[in-house]
């Protein structure tokens, strides 16, 4: 889902910036961006710390938490936002926000397990800060490739050459995201599977999705590969992997519903509130 990158790069320079990089190891980085980001929700009044979509959103938590805790360098925890849209995203340092419209939108067990593994992907394989570094080097090199430009054609092409400089930037830094993505569906579906949980659950979530989001932009000016894509990938993935995906089945008849909707009319979400 989102990988909010914006707020990590912005994080990430005033970390770097206020410590040399060698004087903090990477996983310390790490726990400083989730702690900054966690106060960040906090503020702004969107942590739930009380509702029943925590007794749904805990015991498959702590499934996948078998698995992926074995391969961070903190333990995963799961917790509630309060946002209009359903999303999910991993914050290094081991927090997963899971937003309550996600909660109300998904229909099955294995629909919310899927989303789980894969954001927990994210941070197993260091997303956030392995994304950052690339940003980094491409900038460089946009940069120096346009400094050359525009001394070769004595700055007569300059507006032209920084608008390609700028789109050929933004295209690449899309890709990253696109491949970090399809990385995080793979690496989500195996943690599934290794749980225990169906992960044909993402790939129903997917088609879910792809009949809804009918304004969703091309894939090559997207940070997200299209539903379509990701459903083929793991397809693929399931099939070139019979062992560990075979006793799975893709009906979606043997899905598990999820009956959140009653409990969430019945309790009033609890969230912390900013003090004035």
């Amino acid at each position: 889902m989102k990988l909010v990158a914006a707020f990590v790069g912005l994080a990430l320079v005033a970390l770097v910036g206020a410590a040399p990089a060698r004087a903090q190891s990477n996983n310390q980085i790490e726990m400083q961006i989730g702690q900054q980001e966690y106060q960040q929700l906090k503020k702004k009044g969107e942590i739930i710390s009380n509702s029943p979509y925590y007794a749904i959103l805990k015991p498959i938590g702590a499934q996948i938490k078998r698995v992926a805790d074995r391969q961070y360098f903190h333990p995963f925890q799961f917790i509630l936002v309060h946002e209009t849209q359903p999303n999910a995203f991993a914050v290094p340092g081991g927090n997963v926000y899971v937003t309550d419209s996600l909660m109300k939108f998904v229909r099955y067990r294995e629909e919310l397990a899927g989303v789980l593994c894969h954001e927990t992907s994210h941070d197993i394989h260091h997303d956030v800060l392995h994304l950052y570094q690339k940003q980094q080097k491409v900038a460089t090199a946009y940069t120096i490739g346009d400094i050359l430009a525009n001394l070769a054609t004595g700055g007569k092409y300059s507006g032209v050459i920084d608008t390609l400089a700028n789109v050929g930037f933004q295209f690449q830094t899309l890709r990253y995201s696109r491949d970090i993505e399809a990385a995080a569906d793979r690496k989500g579906a195996i943690t599934c599977a290794q749980a225990g949980s169906n992960p044909w659950g993402m790939v129903w979530l997917f088609q879910r999705f792809e009949k809804i989001d009918t304004n969703a932009p091309p894939e090559f000016i997207s940070d997200h590969p299209t539903n379509q894509a990701r459903i083929a990938a793991l397809e693929q993935e399931f099939r070139s992997n019979v062992a560990l995906f075979g006793r799975y089945s893709s009906n979606i008849a043997t899905a598990h519903p999820l009956t959140v909707a009653a409990a969430a009319r019945t309790t009033t979400h609890k969230r912390v509130t900013k003090k004035h």
